[in-house]
C-alpha cells in the first residue's frame, strides 16, 4: 500500500476576477474549491492513474469535513486524524487579464499533543506500507521533529519514505534519513544555506546531501526540468515546452509521477520521465487542478533524458 501524509491540509478556494484593482470592488467572475495540501495532490493524482493509495493526515471542523468529502467523492481512501481545530482554507485569485495568480495561504490550524500523538500511532500501525509520502509545511503546535519520527518508523515498517517539505521541517525531517526527497531549486538553496545559481551548484547541493544519507535527490528546476542524484545514476530530464495555465500542485504532481513509476517496478530514469511528465501535465490544467493521465500519457514520449558528468559539474561549482 502507497500512504501519503498531509500534517497540514487545506481547502484551496479559486477565484477567478477579470482584473484585479485596488481600492475597489473585485467581481468574481467564477470560483472552484479543491482539496489541497502537498501529500494530498500526490494521492489525487495516484487516484487518478489507478494506483490504490491512503491519505492520511489532520482535519477538523466544518472545512475537514468538507475536505474529507470532496477527496470520498474523488475516490480517494482516507483515514484522517480528527482535531478539535479548524482545517484552514486558502485563497488563489487569478487575474484573468494577465494571467497573473496570486496565492493566499493560511497557516493552519492549532494541533494539540495528544492528537499528534494519535497520528504517531496510526503510522506505527500501518498495513503494509511500500511507499510513504512525507510532504507540505507544519500546522501549529507541531515540532519539525515529527517528520523525522515519521521517516524512522515508516523505514522501520519496511516502507520506501519520500520527503518533500521545505524550512527546518526539511531540515529534521532528512535527518530521518528518507530514501528519496523532492526539493525545488528555492527549497534547496533553503536547506544548503546559499542561492544556488548554475547547475554546478544545484548538482554539488544535490550531491553533499547524498552524503547526509539521503539515497536519491530529486531537485525540480521548472521548465528546466528535474535533476535526480543517486549513488550510480544521475540524469536530467526535460520537458517539452507547453503553455502554462497553473503551476499550483506541478510539484506534487512530479512527486506521484515518480510513485506511480516506482510502483509499476519501472527504472530509476523511467521514475524520472514519469514525475516530469506528470508535473508538466499539471501545468495545462487551469486552477488548482492536477493533471489526468490522457495528458501525462501523451507527454511521457516527449521528455528528453540526459545523463550528466558529476565530476565535471563538481569541478565547475568550486571554480
Amino acid at each position: 500500500m502507497i500512504y501519503t501524509i498531509t500534517l497540514n491540509p487545506a481547502l484551496d478556494r479559486t477565484l477567478w476576477v477579470q482584473k484585479t484593482k485596488p481600492d475597489d470592488s473585485n467581481r468574481v467572475e467564477r470560483e472552484e474549491t479543491y482539496a489541497g495540501g502537498k501529500g494530498i495532490d500526490v494521492s489525487k493524482v495516484l487516484t487518478n492513474f489507478g494506483v490504490s493509495n491512503r491519505a492520511l493526515g489532520f482535519v477538523g471542523g466544518f472545512a475537514g469535513e468538507e475536505l474529507e468529502g470532496r477527496l470520498l467523492n474523488q475516490g480517494v481512501s482516507c483515514d484522517f486524524v480528527r482535531i478539535s481545530a479548524e482545517t484552514r482554507t486558502n485563497i488563489i485569485i487569478n487575474d484573468i487579464s494577465t494571467g497573473n495568480q496570486t496565492v493566499f495561504s493560511a497557516s493552519g490550524p492549532q494541533v494539540e499533543p495528544y492528537e499528534l500523538m494519535q497520528m504517531i500511532h496510526k503510522v506505527e500501525k500501518l498495513e503494509g506500507p511500500e511507499i510513504v509520502v512525507i510532504s507540505g509545511s507544519l500546522p501549529p503546535g507541531v515540532s519539525p521533529e515529527i517528520y523525522r519520527k515519521m521517516s524512522e518508523l515508516a523505514k522501520s515498517e519496511g516502507s520506501k519514505v519520500i520527503m518533500d517539505a521545505d524550512g527546518d521541517a526539511f531540515r529534521v525531517g532528512i535527518r530521518g534519513f528518507p530514501d528519496v526527497i523532492k526539493p525545488n531549486v528555492h527549497e534547496l538553496s533553503r536547506l544548503v544555506g546559499g542561492d544556488l545559481e548554475e547547475s554546478g551548484q544545484v548538482i554539488k547541493a544535490a550531491q553533499d546531501l547524498r552524503e547526509q544519507g539521503v539515497e536519491i535527490v530529486l531537485v525540480s528546476m521548472g521548465a528546466q526540468g528535474i535533476l535526480l542524484a543517486g549513488e550510480k545514476e544521475q540524469y536530467l530530464a526535460t520537458p517539452p515546452a507547453v503553455k502554462v495555465e497553473n503551476t499550483i500542485g506541478a510539484g506534487d504532481s512530479a512527486v506521484a509521477g515518480f510513485v506511480y513509476g516506482l510502483a509499476q517496478g519501472k527504472s530509476l530514469k523511467e521514475s524520472l520521465v514519469y514525475a516530469v511528465a506528470a508535473g508538466t501535465a499539471t501545468t495545462l490544467r487551469p486552477g488548482t487542478a492536477l493533471c489526468e493521465k490522457e495528458d501525462f500519457v501523451k507527454l511521457v514520449p516527449e521528455i528528453t533524458v540526459r545523463t550528466y558528468d558529476v565530476e565535471s559539474a563538481l569541478d565547475s561549482a568550486s571554480s
